[in-house]
């Protein structure tokens, strides 16, 4: 398979609209809470933050956003991670950069985030990338009115549905080591 070239750069002002929209894309929806514009907005500005571009190929693909880059305890979280194409090795490529951007330049001890239950795609590729899974956080996000869920869980039945959180996070050591073995490309 061909791989194609995943890199980050920083969010303008002027790629918001795309932002908002590849986060409002029905193929996304399910599995992230969307933000005002005004958030992303903040983001961009929030020194403890740092919000980028996915480009694939350079073309914007997505967007991440990391917290906690300046968090004394040294715990940075990978707070979202939104992609437009599916199934062709952009999200692996992306979550790599991010955790050598979070162990290699912005010195964290933990990288954490957390996913919801039902993103079981997620959740595969952070457990083969070495995020160890620390808890869940039974049904505290509501599913959204209307949108079905990758189960067939529709948010507007005549009951309201709801969604874990998982908790998952990788530790400096833990990194070190997968780089020690090759795990982690170079």
């Amino acid at each position: 398979m061909l791989e194609h070239r995943v890199t980050l750069r920083p969010t303008m002002l002027s790629d918001l609209d795309f932002v908002v929209g590849v986060e409002q894309d029905a193929a996304n929806r399910p599995f992230i809470t969307p933000w005002e514009r005004t958030q992303h907005e903040g983001a961009i500005r929030f020194p403890d933050a740092r919000h980028f571009i996915v480009e694939l190929d350079a073309e914007r693909a997505g967007f991440v956003i990391l917290q906690g880059c300046r968090n004394p305890n040294r715990s940075v979280e990978l707070k979202r991670i939104v992609l437009g194409p599916k199934g062709q090795g952009v999200g692996r490529q992306c979550v790599r950069l991010l955790k050598r951007m979070a162990f290699e330049q912005l010195g964290a001890h933990r990288f954490w985030l957390d996913v919801k239950g039902r993103n079981t795609r997620a959740q595969a590729l952070y457990r083969s990338e070495g995020y160890v899974e620390e808890g869940r956080l039974r049904e505290c996000v509501r599913i959204e009115p209307g949108s079905i869920t990758p189960d067939g869980i529709d948010g507007a039945g005549d009951r309201e549905a709801y969604d874990d959180l998982i908790v998952m996070s990788l530790l400096r050591r833990e990194y070190e080591a997968r780089v020690a073995r090759a795990e982690e490309p170079t």
